[in-house]
């Protein structure tokens, strides 16, 4: 279980996370709101990547509020970006067997680790330099990079940004099996309400940095508050 008490982030007078709780129970979370609500900021948090934080961060009985980025990563908790972040003259192969030495667990062969999650994610050629690789492929090598190595949570940042409807059918496939095949849970942003019906179990919606209704996909996608603040005036039909 993931617990969040009282979470603040200010830059300033501005407070894009203001005094948020929540309780994540569900290993696939879906996390939506409009543009500005907070959701990048909220990763961001999760992840360690902002210092002015206040409140309080438990994951599975462990306080990581005082863990810097890197202690969270070798805790277990990785994310990925709303802006694919690999290196361009890497070979796709040698940007995950970086994320190893951050990992929880010790390999002794670290290439094998890498290639296991390569097949896991379903990219080919892990060879070839990240630079020369499709938007998916990019994408694909990112996710690889969460997921090597035993992670607890995985954080993800409009996973199907930029791809092909027949890639992200690919994706969603990927995605909804992600906990059964690593044993991590998945928190995820997205603005395709068919991805986060498709792969979420419960989900949470933000508003201005506020909490606005958690529940099952369903119920968040049908209260009333969530369908005015996000989805216009009519409620998304269960999938």
């Amino acid at each position: 279980m993931i617990e969040l008490r009282d979470l603040s982030v200010s830059f300033g007078a501005v407070r894009p996370i203001d005094r948020l709780s929540l309780t994540i129970d569900a290993p696939t979370h879906g996390i939506i709101g409009p543009n500005g609500a907070g959701k990048t900021t909220l990763l961001n948090a999760l992840s360690g990547f902002v210092g002015n934080v206040s409140g309080t961060i438990t994951a599975f009985g462990d306080d990581i509020s005082a863990m810097n980025a890197r202690s969270r990563a070798r805790w277990g908790l990785r994310r990925t970006f709303q802006t694919v972040q690999v290196a361009d003259d890497m070979s796709a192969l040698d940007n995950i067997v970086i994320t190893v030495d951050h990992c929880p667990h010790e390999f002794g062969h670290k290439h094998e680790a890498a290639h296991a999650a390569c097949e896991l994610v379903g990219l080919a050629e892990p060879d070839r330099l990240a630079g020369s690789l499709s938007t998916y492929e990019r994408r694909l090598c990112e996710i690889a990079r969460a997921v090597v190595g035993h992670p607890r949570i995985v954080l993800m940042d409009e996973p199907a940004a930029g791809v092909s409807s027949t890639e992200r059918e690919q994706l969603t496939a990927l995605l909804r099996g992600l906990e059964e095949s690593t044993g991590a849970w998945l928190v995820l942003i997205d603005h395709d309400v068919e991805l986060i019906q498709s792969i979420c179990t419960t989900t949470t919606a933000l508003d201005f940095g506020s909490h606005v209704a958690t529940g099952t996909t369903a119920e968040v996608l049908s209260d009333p508050e969530v369908v005015k603040a996000y989805l216009g005036s009519t409620p998304v039909a269960a999938s």
